[in-house]
Protein backbone atom coordinates (compact mmCIF):
# COMPACT_ATOMS: atom_id res chain seq x y z
CA UNK A 1 0.00 0.00 0.00
CA UNK A 2 1.13 3.53 -0.84
CA UNK A 3 1.54 5.90 1.53
CA UNK A 4 0.15 8.79 -1.11
CA UNK A 5 -2.86 6.68 -1.42
CA UNK A 6 -4.88 8.23 1.98
CA UNK A 7 -7.00 4.67 2.40
CA UNK A 8 -8.67 3.75 6.18
CA UNK A 9 -8.78 0.76 7.11
CA UNK A 10 -11.04 -0.60 9.20
CA UNK A 11 -11.66 -3.91 11.08
CA UNK A 12 -15.31 -5.06 11.39
CA UNK A 13 -15.68 -7.77 14.15
CA UNK A 14 -18.83 -9.79 12.69
CA UNK A 15 -21.68 -11.31 15.97
CA UNK A 16 -19.35 -14.02 17.48
CA UNK A 17 -19.71 -17.02 15.53
CA UNK A 18 -18.38 -20.13 17.04
CA UNK A 19 -17.01 -22.98 14.41
CA UNK A 20 -18.83 -25.68 15.44
CA UNK A 21 -21.66 -24.27 13.72
CA UNK A 22 -19.47 -25.12 10.80
CA UNK A 23 -16.56 -26.99 12.01
CA UNK A 24 -16.51 -29.37 14.67
CA UNK A 25 -14.86 -29.41 18.35
CA UNK A 26 -11.28 -31.03 18.28
CA UNK A 27 -11.30 -34.49 19.11
CA UNK A 28 -9.41 -33.32 22.29
CA UNK A 29 -8.44 -30.25 24.15
CA UNK A 30 -5.28 -28.76 23.21
CA UNK A 31 -2.89 -25.83 23.86
CA UNK A 32 0.38 -24.75 22.26
CA UNK A 33 -0.77 -26.39 19.25
CA UNK A 34 0.36 -25.25 16.20
CA UNK A 35 -1.92 -24.46 13.78
CA UNK A 36 -1.93 -23.77 9.91
CA UNK A 37 -4.80 -23.73 6.88
CA UNK A 38 -4.87 -24.82 2.93
CA UNK A 39 -6.90 -23.16 1.05
CA UNK A 40 -6.97 -24.89 -2.30
CA UNK A 41 -6.48 -28.39 -3.57
CA UNK A 42 -7.37 -31.85 -2.28
CA UNK A 43 -5.93 -31.14 1.72
CA UNK A 44 -7.64 -27.81 1.99
CA UNK A 45 -8.92 -27.29 5.58
CA UNK A 46 -7.49 -26.44 9.03
CA UNK A 47 -4.60 -28.29 10.45
CA UNK A 48 -3.80 -28.60 14.00
CA UNK A 49 -0.60 -31.00 15.15
CA UNK A 50 1.56 -30.84 18.85
CA UNK A 51 0.72 -29.76 21.87
CA UNK A 52 -0.44 -30.42 25.18
CA UNK A 53 -3.79 -31.92 26.39
CA UNK A 54 -5.89 -30.87 28.95
CA UNK A 55 -3.31 -31.80 31.70
CA UNK A 56 -1.14 -29.62 31.06
CA UNK A 57 1.72 -31.73 32.19
CA UNK A 58 5.21 -33.06 30.07
CA UNK A 59 3.20 -36.53 30.05
CA UNK A 60 0.09 -34.87 27.90
CA UNK A 61 2.84 -33.59 25.71
CA UNK A 62 1.16 -35.22 21.66
CA UNK A 63 2.48 -35.87 18.22
CA UNK A 64 -1.10 -36.42 16.94
CA UNK A 65 -2.30 -34.30 14.34
CA UNK A 66 -5.74 -33.49 12.70
CA UNK A 67 -7.49 -31.84 10.18
CA UNK A 68 -10.78 -30.96 8.91
CA UNK A 69 -12.19 -29.76 5.50
CA UNK A 70 -15.36 -28.19 5.34
CA UNK A 71 -18.28 -30.06 4.76
CA UNK A 72 -16.90 -33.02 7.62
CA UNK A 73 -18.50 -33.42 10.38
CA UNK A 74 -15.31 -34.07 12.35
CA UNK A 75 -11.69 -33.71 12.49
CA UNK A 76 -10.07 -36.65 10.96
CA UNK A 77 -6.48 -37.94 12.66
CA UNK A 78 -3.61 -37.96 10.23
CA UNK A 79 -0.72 -40.35 11.12
CA UNK A 80 0.91 -38.67 14.36
CA UNK A 81 3.81 -36.18 13.38
CA UNK A 82 7.47 -37.68 13.31
CA UNK A 83 9.47 -38.10 16.17
CA UNK A 84 9.81 -40.29 19.60
CA UNK A 85 7.83 -37.13 21.29
CA UNK A 86 5.52 -34.44 20.62
CA UNK A 87 6.46 -30.83 21.48
CA UNK A 88 5.24 -27.66 22.27
CA UNK A 89 5.57 -24.12 20.94
CA UNK A 90 6.48 -25.41 17.03
CA UNK A 91 5.34 -23.15 14.07
CA UNK A 92 2.96 -24.89 11.67
CA UNK A 93 2.44 -22.75 7.98
CA UNK A 94 0.07 -23.72 4.47
CA UNK A 95 2.69 -22.97 1.91
CA UNK A 96 2.55 -24.51 -1.47
CA UNK A 97 0.20 -27.29 -0.87
CA UNK A 98 1.69 -28.85 1.82
CA UNK A 99 1.75 -27.86 6.00
CA UNK A 100 5.24 -27.37 7.05
CA UNK A 101 6.18 -27.85 11.01
CA UNK A 102 9.40 -26.01 12.56
CA UNK A 103 10.94 -26.17 15.64
CA UNK A 104 9.43 -26.32 19.25
CA UNK A 105 10.69 -27.80 22.21
CA UNK A 106 10.43 -31.08 24.09
CA UNK A 107 9.77 -32.10 27.56
CA UNK A 108 11.36 -35.02 29.55
CA UNK A 109 9.88 -36.55 33.02
CA UNK A 110 12.32 -34.65 34.75
CA UNK A 111 11.01 -30.95 33.39
CA UNK A 112 14.05 -30.67 31.04
CA UNK A 113 13.42 -28.86 28.15
CA UNK A 114 15.27 -29.14 24.34
CA UNK A 115 14.49 -26.68 21.77
CA UNK A 116 13.94 -28.76 18.32
CA UNK A 117 15.45 -28.69 14.88
CA UNK A 118 12.45 -30.77 13.36
CA UNK A 119 11.49 -29.72 9.94
CA UNK A 120 8.25 -31.91 9.38
CA UNK A 121 6.52 -31.45 6.29
CA UNK A 122 2.62 -32.89 5.70
CA UNK A 123 1.98 -33.74 1.73
CA UNK A 124 -1.77 -34.33 1.44
CA UNK A 125 -1.72 -35.49 -1.37
CA UNK A 126 0.68 -38.97 -0.66
CA UNK A 127 -0.77 -38.73 3.05
CA UNK A 128 3.15 -39.05 4.34
CA UNK A 129 5.23 -36.78 6.64
CA UNK A 130 8.63 -36.57 5.25
CA UNK A 131 11.46 -33.97 6.64
CA UNK A 132 12.91 -30.78 5.48
CA UNK A 133 16.34 -29.70 6.27
CA UNK A 134 16.83 -28.59 10.11
CA UNK A 135 16.78 -25.40 11.40
CA UNK A 136 20.58 -23.95 11.58
CA UNK A 137 19.49 -22.76 15.24
CA UNK A 138 16.95 -24.76 16.66
CA UNK A 139 14.10 -22.24 18.05
CA UNK A 140 10.56 -22.63 19.75
CA UNK A 141 8.60 -19.64 20.49
CA UNK A 142 9.82 -18.22 17.71
CA UNK A 143 7.49 -15.30 15.37
CA UNK A 144 6.81 -16.73 11.54
CA UNK A 145 5.25 -16.03 8.55
CA UNK A 146 5.19 -16.94 4.78
CA UNK A 147 6.66 -14.88 2.81
CA UNK A 148 5.22 -14.40 -1.28
CA UNK A 149 3.91 -18.49 -0.58
CA UNK A 150 7.69 -19.11 -1.18
CA UNK A 151 10.04 -18.15 2.10
CA UNK A 152 9.29 -19.40 5.72
CA UNK A 153 10.56 -16.64 7.89
CA UNK A 154 11.78 -16.83 11.85
CA UNK A 155 12.17 -14.40 13.98
CA UNK A 156 14.10 -14.72 17.54
CA UNK A 157 12.80 -17.20 19.24
CA UNK A 158 14.26 -19.62 22.25
CA UNK A 159 16.95 -21.78 21.89
CA UNK A 160 18.05 -24.45 24.28
CA UNK A 161 19.17 -21.61 27.29
CA UNK A 162 17.99 -18.10 25.87
CA UNK A 163 16.33 -15.86 23.40
CA UNK A 164 18.37 -15.39 20.49
CA UNK A 165 18.36 -12.53 17.38
CA UNK A 166 18.18 -14.95 14.84
CA UNK A 167 16.10 -14.14 11.39
CA UNK A 168 15.64 -17.46 10.13
CA UNK A 169 14.34 -18.21 6.32
CA UNK A 170 13.44 -21.37 4.79
CA UNK A 171 13.61 -21.45 0.74
CA UNK A 172 10.60 -23.94 0.55
CA UNK A 173 11.56 -25.03 -2.92
CA UNK A 174 15.29 -25.55 -2.91
CA UNK A 175 14.69 -27.15 0.90
CA UNK A 176 17.58 -24.76 2.43
CA UNK A 177 18.25 -22.33 5.16
CA UNK A 178 19.06 -18.58 4.66
CA UNK A 179 20.11 -15.73 7.39
CA UNK A 180 18.11 -13.02 7.40
CA UNK A 181 18.84 -9.64 8.61
CA UNK A 182 19.29 -10.07 12.64
CA UNK A 183 16.49 -8.68 14.70
CA UNK A 184 17.61 -5.66 16.38
CA UNK A 185 15.01 -5.59 19.16
CA UNK A 186 15.21 -7.26 22.68
CA UNK A 187 15.34 -11.32 21.73
CA UNK A 188 12.25 -12.69 23.35
CA UNK A 189 9.90 -16.25 23.31
CA UNK A 190 6.70 -16.01 22.84
CA UNK A 191 6.43 -12.81 21.06
CA UNK A 192 3.89 -12.01 18.60
CA UNK A 193 3.34 -11.36 14.88
CA UNK A 194 3.42 -12.68 11.26
CA UNK A 195 4.17 -11.48 7.93
CA UNK A 196 1.93 -10.02 5.24
CA UNK A 197 3.27 -8.73 2.10
CA UNK A 198 6.45 -7.45 2.08
CA UNK A 199 6.46 -6.68 5.93
CA UNK A 200 6.72 -8.67 9.14
CA UNK A 201 5.29 -7.28 12.36
CA UNK A 202 7.32 -8.79 15.88
CA UNK A 203 5.65 -6.95 19.18
CA UNK A 204 6.48 -7.68 23.13
CA UNK A 205 7.58 -11.28 24.54
CA UNK A 206 9.14 -12.59 26.95
CA UNK A 207 12.95 -11.89 28.03
CA UNK A 208 15.11 -12.64 30.56
CA UNK A 209 14.83 -10.62 33.79
CA UNK A 210 17.61 -10.05 36.78
CA UNK A 211 14.96 -9.77 39.62
CA UNK A 212 13.19 -12.46 41.50
CA UNK A 213 10.64 -13.23 38.36
CA UNK A 214 12.88 -15.20 36.09
CA UNK A 215 11.42 -14.16 32.67
CA UNK A 216 9.19 -10.63 32.48
CA UNK A 217 7.27 -8.94 29.47
CA UNK A 218 9.29 -6.85 26.83
CA UNK A 219 7.43 -3.42 25.56
CA UNK A 220 7.92 -3.47 22.11
CA UNK A 221 6.24 -3.20 17.99
CA UNK A 222 9.07 -3.70 15.54
CA UNK A 223 8.30 -3.84 11.62
CA UNK A 224 10.62 -5.34 9.27
CA UNK A 225 10.61 -4.52 5.53
CA UNK A 226 11.26 -7.56 3.23
CA UNK A 227 13.55 -6.55 0.48
CA UNK A 228 11.91 -7.98 -2.59
CA UNK A 229 15.56 -8.25 -4.55
CA UNK A 230 17.15 -9.92 -1.72
CA UNK A 231 14.57 -11.24 1.22
CA UNK A 232 17.30 -11.90 3.57
CA UNK A 233 17.75 -7.99 3.53
CA UNK A 234 15.25 -6.52 6.06
CA UNK A 235 15.11 -2.84 7.07
CA UNK A 236 13.68 -3.18 11.00
CA UNK A 237 12.05 -0.01 12.07
CA UNK A 238 10.28 0.80 15.38
CA UNK A 239 6.87 1.32 15.46
CA UNK A 240 5.37 3.42 18.15
CA UNK A 241 3.91 1.95 21.54
CA UNK A 242 0.73 -0.30 20.78
CA UNK A 243 -2.41 0.35 23.31
CA UNK A 244 -2.97 -1.23 26.18
CA UNK A 245 -0.20 -4.27 28.27
CA UNK A 246 2.75 -6.31 26.65
CA UNK A 247 1.40 -9.25 25.39
CA UNK A 248 2.29 -12.40 25.06
CA UNK A 249 1.57 -15.77 22.62
CA UNK A 250 -1.39 -13.03 21.17
CA UNK A 251 -2.57 -14.77 17.85
CA UNK A 252 -1.60 -12.29 14.97
CA UNK A 253 -2.95 -12.03 11.33
CA UNK A 254 -2.11 -9.35 8.30
CA UNK A 255 -4.80 -8.16 6.07
CA UNK A 256 -5.34 -5.29 3.45
CA UNK A 257 -2.59 -3.19 4.71
CA UNK A 258 -3.21 -4.14 8.43
CA UNK A 259 -1.95 -6.44 11.12
CA UNK A 260 -4.42 -7.45 13.63
CA UNK A 261 -3.48 -8.85 17.48
CA UNK A 262 -5.96 -10.78 19.59
CA UNK A 263 -6.03 -12.22 23.00
CA UNK A 264 -2.70 -13.65 24.97
CA UNK A 265 -1.53 -12.48 28.04
CA UNK A 266 -0.19 -9.68 29.80
CA UNK A 267 1.89 -12.25 32.51
CA UNK A 268 4.01 -14.83 30.57
CA UNK A 269 3.86 -18.40 31.54
CA UNK A 270 5.36 -21.61 30.67
CA UNK A 271 2.81 -24.63 29.78
CA UNK A 272 0.85 -24.36 32.61
CA UNK A 273 -0.60 -21.22 32.56
CA UNK A 274 0.89 -20.34 36.04
CA UNK A 275 2.90 -17.29 35.38
CA UNK A 276 6.77 -17.05 36.16
CA UNK A 277 5.24 -14.64 39.13
CA UNK A 278 3.63 -17.39 40.13
CA UNK A 279 0.62 -15.81 39.86
CA UNK A 280 -2.17 -17.42 37.04
CA UNK A 281 -2.33 -16.31 33.67
CA UNK A 282 -5.51 -15.45 32.09
CA UNK A 283 -6.18 -14.34 28.79
CA UNK A 284 -7.24 -11.17 27.25
CA UNK A 285 -10.20 -9.98 24.65
CA UNK A 286 -9.17 -6.75 23.29
CA UNK A 287 -7.91 -6.56 20.00
CA UNK A 288 -5.88 -4.17 18.37
CA UNK A 289 -5.10 -3.02 14.47
CA UNK A 290 -1.65 -1.71 13.04
CA UNK A 291 -2.23 0.30 9.88
CA UNK A 292 1.33 -0.14 8.52
CA UNK A 293 1.38 2.36 5.54
CA UNK A 294 0.25 5.19 8.75
CA UNK A 295 2.06 3.50 11.31
CA UNK A 296 -0.79 3.86 13.56
CA UNK A 297 -2.08 1.70 16.18
CA UNK A 298 -5.58 1.32 17.20
CA UNK A 299 -8.18 -0.65 19.47
CA UNK A 300 -10.22 -2.12 17.38
CA UNK A 301 -12.98 -3.97 19.48
CA UNK A 302 -13.08 -7.67 21.30
CA UNK A 303 -12.53 -10.88 19.98
CA UNK A 304 -14.85 -13.52 20.19
CA UNK A 305 -13.60 -14.91 23.04
CA UNK A 306 -10.67 -14.31 25.36
CA UNK A 307 -8.02 -16.72 24.26
CA UNK A 308 -3.94 -17.50 24.67
CA UNK A 309 -1.35 -19.81 23.99
CA UNK A 310 -1.21 -19.30 20.71
CA UNK A 311 1.48 -19.40 17.61
CA UNK A 312 -0.97 -17.09 15.06
CA UNK A 313 -4.56 -15.84 13.91
CA UNK A 314 -4.71 -18.38 10.91
CA UNK A 315 -7.02 -17.24 7.69
CA UNK A 316 -8.67 -19.85 5.90
CA UNK A 317 -12.00 -19.22 4.09
CA UNK A 318 -12.13 -15.51 3.96
CA UNK A 319 -12.26 -15.97 8.20
CA UNK A 320 -9.76 -16.30 10.92
CA UNK A 321 -9.51 -18.84 13.09
CA UNK A 322 -8.84 -20.19 16.90
CA UNK A 323 -8.08 -23.86 17.26
CA UNK A 324 -7.48 -24.71 20.84
CA UNK A 325 -5.78 -22.47 23.27
CA UNK A 326 -6.67 -21.61 26.63
CA UNK A 327 -9.14 -19.62 27.90
CA UNK A 328 -9.96 -18.24 31.32
CA UNK A 329 -9.33 -19.87 34.53
CA UNK A 330 -6.18 -21.45 32.46
CA UNK A 331 -8.67 -24.31 30.96
CA UNK A 332 -7.35 -25.90 27.90
CA UNK A 333 -9.97 -25.86 25.13
CA UNK A 334 -11.34 -28.05 22.56
CA UNK A 335 -13.31 -25.40 20.49
CA UNK A 336 -12.87 -23.48 17.23
CA UNK A 337 -13.94 -20.61 16.97
CA UNK A 338 -14.49 -19.03 13.61
CA UNK A 339 -13.98 -14.95 13.82
CA UNK A 340 -15.88 -13.72 11.27
CA UNK A 341 -13.96 -10.55 10.46
CA UNK A 342 -13.06 -8.93 7.14
CA UNK A 343 -10.80 -6.05 6.56
CA UNK A 344 -12.48 -3.03 4.28
CA UNK A 345 -11.03 -0.84 2.36
CA UNK A 346 -12.68 2.82 2.75
CA UNK A 347 -11.99 6.11 1.02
Amino acid sequence: MSASVAMAIAITVAAPKRANAQAPKLPMPLTNNAVAALERGSGAGLYTMLGVDSTKRWSGITRRAFHWAPGERAWRELPPVPGPVGRLASLAFGVRGKVVVIGGYTVDSAGNERSAPNMDIWNPRTHQWSAGAPTPIAVDDAVGGVWRDSLIILVSGWHDTDNVADVQLYDVVRDRWMRGTPFPGVPVFGGSGAVSGDVVLVIDGARRASGPVKYTLARQSWSGRIDPRDATRIAWDTLPAHPGPSRYRAAVAGCAGTFVVAGGTDNPYNYNGLGYDGQPSEPLREVLALDVARRAWRAAGAAPEATMDHRALTAFGGAWWIVGGMRAAQAVSASVVRWASRCMRSP
